[in-house]
Order: structure tokens, then C-alpha cells, then sequence
């Protein structure tokens, strides 16, 4: 994902090592050993308007998906797909100006089994229908695919022109789910009006445990409408990495199967329980397998939750 994702991991993996050493040493517990061995099923949460379930975490292509289809840089992304299929998750997020992310998972999918066992989200970001529907073609030709399980409103853009025109291609069979997504608090009261005025199967929306405004009235708003909630940004890209770099995990997380700082937001985040699957960016093998061990084992009760944002206010 980026510099100070690693840091983070590698000062918590020696933190974990110096425990495992002094523990052997003594004879005590090993902090977290609970957590690092958290390994059963993936959570599954239902998507409201149907009852299908999908794992509560999946992955974002914003930015670190970017890169040259058909260079060096697919692989890696390629093997993170792969695995974290391999594993058990489905949901893969991405849109049209997340620059040449939706080519990339084109490549990504081409001449694999990969596409079929992918929930896939896409987005339509333009003014108008017509070029709605030129974009939203131009998304089926990237990514190789005749079928979209999921399209949303990016960004609040005309969903007046664009959600006629994908209610019509759900009806045809082309799209399974259609919502509407923001990341940005000041357009909060017009996700809520649209919200209140349209039938959608999803939302996207920012949440993170430094950023919990979405949870006053969008997050109820959804459970109350039967919405399933996607959360982008729920690591703050890297605001709340650079906010715990160096600094040991708190034993108590220990509490709700939690090994890392990536699953200690991620865990916070599914701790809401209106929330069905954040979507951080993923391009790297170990930050999949890191980022579903979150969507095994306990998660925090409303007041683990309240400690844990206690504790990062505090920093």
C-alpha cells in the first residue's frame, strides 16, 4: 500500500518477535497470541435488498492500481487478487478515474478463473446519460467482463441521469446491485436526501475511527432503509498509519482477535454493525492476508469500540 503501511507492520512484526523472545524466556503469555492465531472462517455480512452475503473486507484499486496494464507492475497486483481470492475474499472496488486501475484488472483477470469468483464494484462518474453510458461501456471493455455485480453514483455526480440508466441495465441483467458513493462529509446531506428518496441496494462512504461523522445519521440511515454500506478510506489513506507509526499495539486489542494496527481500524469499522465491507487499498499479498484477518474472529463490542476511539483521539 505505501511507506508508512510497512513501517508500521515491520515495527509491529519486531515488537511481536522481542514479546515471543522475552515470553519464551520467562514462561509468560505471548501478547496478542490469540489474535495471530485467529484463522477460521471469513465474516459474511448480507447485502440488505437481497440476503446475499458477501466477506466483510474487500479490496480498493485507488492509486496503487494506477500503473501500466500491461507492464511489470501487473504481477504483483495479480498475485494480490489471487490471494486474496484464495482465501475466501470476493469484493474488489474500482472506477473509471481511479486512473487505469479498471485495464489493470483486466489484465489481472485475462486468462484466469479470477472474474468468476470476484464480487466486482464499479462506479459512473459523469454529467449526463449519455456519457454515462459511454463511460460505463468503456468499464465493461476494460475490465473484460460482460456483467458488473455492482455500480454505483460516484461522487454524487447526476444521479438524477445516472440511476434511470442503471436501474435499466439491473433490469437487464447486465449489473446486479446500483448505489451511489461520496468520501467527502460536506456532501453528507445530499447522500441522506438521495438516500431517503431512491431504492439502493449500496452506499459507499467514508468512516475510519478518527473520522466518525457517517456514523450520526448515514450509517442509521442505511441499517433503517435496508442499505449495505461500503466504507472507502477506512485507514484514512495514510493518516492514521503515520498516527501509530512506532508505537506497539495496546495488549487489550488482544481482547477482540486483533494482531495488527491495519485490523485494529479495520475491526473498529466492522464493529458498526449497519457497515457490510470496507475497502482499503490492496496491493500487496501480505496486506490481503493482513487485511481478512480482520474479518475473522471477535470484533469489538460498542465498549471496546469506545476505548479504541478514546485511545486514538488521544494521540
Amino acid at each position: 500500500m505505501n511507506p508508512d503501511r510497512r513501517a508500521v507492520l515491520a515495527a509491529g512484526a519486531a515488537m511481536a518477535g522481542a514479546a515471543m523472545a522475552a515470553a519464551a524466556m520467562t514462561g509468560a503469555a505471548v501478547p496478542h497470541a490469540r489474535a495471530a492465531e485467529a484463522d477460521g472462517p471469513l465474516r459474511m455480512r448480507p447485502i440488505p435488498s437481497s440476503g446475499e452475503t458477501i466477506p466483510v473486507v474487500g479490496i480498493g484499486t485507488s492509486r496503487r492500481y494506477d500503473t501500466d496494464p500491461a507492464g511489470p507492475g501487473v504481477e504483483p497486483l495479480r498475485e494480490t487478487v489471487a490471494r486474496f481470492v484464495a482465501l475466501g475474499g470476493r469484493v474488489v472496488d474500482t472506477a473509471p478515474d481511479y486512473g487505469r486501475a479498471e485495464e489493470v484488472l483486466g489484465a489481472v483477470f485475462a486468462g484466469s478463473d479470477l472474474r468468476g469468483k470476484v464480487f466486482l464494484c464499479g462506479k459512473v462518474a459523469a454529467q449526463g446519460r449519455e456519457a454515462g453510458q459511454a463511460q460505463i461501456e468503456r468499464s465493461f471493455r476494460r475490465m473484460g467482463t460482460d456483467r458488473i455485480d455492482l455500480i454505483a453514483v460516484h461522487n454524487l455526480i447526476d444521479p438524477d441521469a445516472q440511476l434511470p440508466l442503471l436501474r435499466e441495465m439491473k433490469a437487464a441483467g447486465r449489473i446486479r446491485y446500483l448505489g451511489a458513493t461520496t468520501w467527502a462529509e460536506r456532501q453528507y446531506a445530499d447522500l441522506e436526501a438521495l438516500m431517503r428518496r431512491e431504492a439502493l441496494d449500496v452506499i459507499q462512504v467514508n468512516y475510519a475511527v478518527d473520522a466518525r461523522a457517517a456514523a450520526e445519521r448515514i450509517l442509521p440511515l442505511a441499517r433503517d432503509r435496508g442499505v449495505a454500506v461500503m466504507v472507502n478510506v477506512p485507514f484514512g489513506r495514510e493518516r492514521l498509519f503515520n498516527l501509530v507509526k512506532g508505537r506497539e499495539l495496546p495488549p487489550w486489542a488482544a481482547e477482540f482477535d486483533c494482531a495488527t494496527w491495519p485490523q485494529f481500524f479495520l475491526k473498529y469499522v466492522l464493529g458498526n454493525e449497519a457497515v457490510t465491507c470496507p475497502v482499503p487499498g490492496t496491493a500487496r499479498v501480505a496486506y490481503a492476508e493482513d487485511n481478512l484477518g480482520a474479518a475473522r474472529g471477535r470484533l469489538p463490542d460498542e465498549a471496546a469500540r469506545r476505548r479504541m476511539e478514546a485511545y486514538i483521539d488521544g494521540l
